[in-house]
């Protein structure tokens, strides 16, 4: 009974998580058009750090709870899964096309990032200075995304639109960030508890459960893109997903303490650098991520479960 419980409390927290990022995301952009900025920075900044936000408030939640595993399982757990399962899974319903810079710059920049995230935890530990280089990373990859897009897309209209009022816009991103963060707390209590009940380490229960429940934003919304037809959507949000989650969550729980790395993450390093590797290498030649290709990453990541479980 208490392990049932313990799962009705950790899918609660995965309800509590979603639910928040899209109050967060939906007031915090209001917010950002009431005073003039522009959709493309609210595209590039708020509405990705909302779809981060489960990610990063389980992650922090963790961090602060001394259950560090959860930490590093989650980021890197949620990396892999983005890829082998999520763009698995939507590319084996259709086809996904990618623009040309997502494939030559991109993707190599998720491989280099998650190489260096392995490198940092090498001594064992992500260190407030480790969580500085991430940052200046994350700062990087906005600088050029928005240079990316100014010269891509010419100035849109804005439409008229009923918009919400200032006063909403405020209370649903104040709502959400506390949803967020009750969540997060609901979340990671259940998930340690089971990992106590099942005698399972907090590294596979970051890396399985947790990563899974945190990629649920990315994966609907991926897979529904791609059902409509909007498959270039798809490689485009994991892609960001998972710059966001080293250069953004992982910097920012280093920043507040000190994460520690435990040597067992070393393989799962291995295997989220391949994951992305395979990506590159499928993707290259013709800027598609074929149906054979998903169906090959979802093996792949049957292969990987079978293997730490």
């Amino acid at each position: 009974m208490e392990l049932v419980l313990q799962f009705a409390l950790l899918a609660l927290g995965f309800v509590l998580l979603g639910k928040g990022a899209d109050w967060f995301v939906e007031g915090a952009a209001g917010i950002a058009a009431k005073f003039g900025i522009p959709q493309l920075v609210i595209g590039l900044t708020i509405v990705a750090m909302g779809t981060s936000a489960p990610e990063a408030a389980v992650s922090i939640a963790a961090s602060l709870k001394g259950s560090a595993d959860i930490t590093i399982g989650n980021v890197v757990g949620s990396n892999i899964m983005n890829i082998l399962v999520i763009l698995g899974c939507a590319s084996v319903i259709t086809p996904l096309l990618l623009a040309r810079s997502t494939a030559r710059i991109e993707i190599p920049y998720v491989i280099a990032i998650t190489a260096l995230l392995f490198w940092q935890g090498r001594d064992g530990v992500i260190s407030f200075g480790d969580g500085i280089v991430l940052c200046v990373g994350f700062v990087i990859y906005l600088a050029y995304l928005y240079r990316m897009a100014v010269q891509s897309t010419p100035p849109e209209e804005v439409e008229d639109q009923e918009e919400m009022s200032l006063g909403k816009c405020i209370l649903w991103t104040l709502g959400g960030l506390a949803v967020i963060i009750a969540g997060s707390n609901v979340t990671v209590n259940a998930a340690t508890a089971i990992a106590v009940f099942m005698g399972l380490s907090e590294r596979i229960i970051g890396l399985t459960i947790v990563a899974l429940g945190t990629s649920l934003p990315e994966l609907f919304t991926s897979v529904t893109a791609a059902r409509k037809g909007n498959a270039d959507i798809a490689i485009g949000n994991i892609v960001g997903s998972n710059i966001f989650n080293i250069l953004f969550v992982v910097a920012l729980s280093a920043l507040i303490v000190d994460i520690p790395f435990a040597k067992a993450f070393t393989f799962d390093s291995y295997v989220a650098i391949a994951a992305a590797v395979l990506l590159w290498l499928c993707v290259l030649p013709k800027e598609r991520l074929a149906r054979w290709a998903g169906a090959l990453m979802l093996v792949c990541y049957g292969v990987y479960l079978w293997y730490i479980i």
